[in-house]
């Protein structure tokens, strides 16, 4: 993994060929259409610091290669994560359910119905995380300074950034995100699951990024696997109301944890009083204008 950090820097943009940017992802083939229908996660947080395991569904319209750009709010520790780890989580919650039940929100509560599974993980044709870089952005000029960079050591000659992908990252510098990691990734029409990466930063909330997909056409599912020392009720970001619970929360002991995720179970002191619960977000990407924060 490779780290660089960004200042100002005076860019002017040519306008030969161009990069499609679709949300987080930005294509080395002009034209390209992008699609990302599944997105995976598994959060822990411990009030001031988070691991987000990650892994992607995506396809194109053509074979390409893409970057992909994940927006953070501090630095992260960046590594490859186990994307079984998905699987053996929601087995785990699907045997602990007795009485599934359905609600929206965080908090824990709702109203009776629903039917098992609580949640199922279905893989495609896995695609690994390669490249991996960390940069630290202080303006819009300097991250696309650096892309331009980064795509020009790959020979892609006088790309452009679209202003959507302008525009959200105006957005994130103004809100003092600053940190993004950068993943250069092949797709082609088959649709391919990415494999996961694991990202470790301080956090004074709990973070899912939604909006810098917003480009991206389509509909999108996101599943997360939810592990704080309490249930979270406020959400700042996207509201609550579109924040569904799968099921009731289920206890985790620190053995079951370590067993998933070792590195989660030491963020969250070997507690053995952890829940473990699945928020499921979804409709189209276009239509998520916030990211997901929680506290």
């Amino acid at each position: 993994m490779k780290k660089v950090s960004i200042f100002l820097v005076p860019l002017l943009l040519l306008c030969a060929s161009h990069l499609f940017a679709d949300g987080g992802l930005i294509s080395l083939k002009q034209g390209v259409r992008m699609f990302k229908p599944n997105q995976r996660a598994m959060i822990a947080w411990n009030g001031s610091e988070e691991i987000l395991l990650l892994s992607t569904d995506m396809r194109a319209s053509e074979a390409t290669q893409v970057l992909e750009v994940v927006p953070l709010p501090t630095e992260p520790k960046v590594k490859k994560g186990d994307v079984e780890t998905f699987r053996r989580a929601t087995t785990l919650i699907n045997r602990k359910i007795r009485k599934p039940r359905v609600s929206r929100g965080g908090g824990g509560r709702g109203g009776a119905g629903g039917a098992r599974p609580a949640g199922e993980v279905t893989f495609h044709k896995k695609i690994g995380a390669h490249n991996i870089s960390v940069a630290h952005v202080l303006s819009t000029d300097g991250f696309i300074a650096w892309v331009e960079e980064y795509l020009g050591s790959l020979q892609v000659k006088n790309p452009v950034i679209l202003a959507e992908m302008k525009s959200i990252i105006d957005e994130y510098l103004s809100e003092k995100f600053t940190w993004f990691v950068f993943d250069v990734i092949s797709l082609d029409e088959v649709l391919s699951t990415g494999e996961a990466v694991q990202y470790r930063f301080k956090t004074k909330f709990l973070y899912y990024p939604m909006k810098i997909t917003r480009t991206v056409e389509g509909s999108t599912t996101v599943d997360l696997l939810i592990l704080t020392p309490k249930l979270l009720s406020s959400f700042s970001g996207i509201p609550i109301s579109q924040v569904h619970l799968r099921h009731e929360p289920v206890p985790i002991t620190s053995g079951e944890l370590r067993s998933l995720n070792p590195d989660m179970d030491a963020l969250l002191g070997h507690r053995g009083d952890m829940k473990l619960r699945i928020w499921r977000l979804w409709g189209k990407i276009s239509s998520f204008k916030q990211d997901l924060i929680a506290h």
